[in-house]
């Protein structure tokens, strides 16, 4: 859907370097660390994506409510960094189209020579 993709999160640096790639759309198993809001410097996992509400559940984020039941707490992705990547063909794909530092197009060098 639409919402998957405005529903991204940057990579840390070293993903990054790794990658070529400044976001991705969020996912279920990726592990984050929440960069802004009441909770930063927190890091877990991502149990939800919550795409009707824009919101991401992660692992330990939780507040107990009066009755002593525990709710996680919705964070906009946007404000998390994802610090692992959960990995199968088609994120690979992903990272292989967005990859930044490959030449693209029909010709290569050899052509224009």
């Amino acid at each position: 859907h639409i919402r998957r993709k405005l529903m991204s999160s940057p990579l840390s640096k070293d993903l990054r370097a790794k990658y070529n790639v400044r976001s991705l759309p969020i996912r279920r198993d990726d592990e984050v660390i929440i960069c802004r809001g009441h909770f930063h410097d927190r890091e877990g996992k991502v149990t939800q994506v919550y795409r009707k509400k824009w919101r991401i559940h992660i692992e330990r984020v939780t507040r107990d409510k009066a009755n002593g039941q525990t709710v996680p707490i919705g964070i906009h992705p946007s404000k998390v960094m994802i610090t692992k990547i959960k990995m199968d063909k088609d994120r690979k794909a992903l990272l292989d189209r967005k990859n930044r530092s490959t030449k693209k197009g029909k010709y290569t060098e050899k052509d224009t020579a």
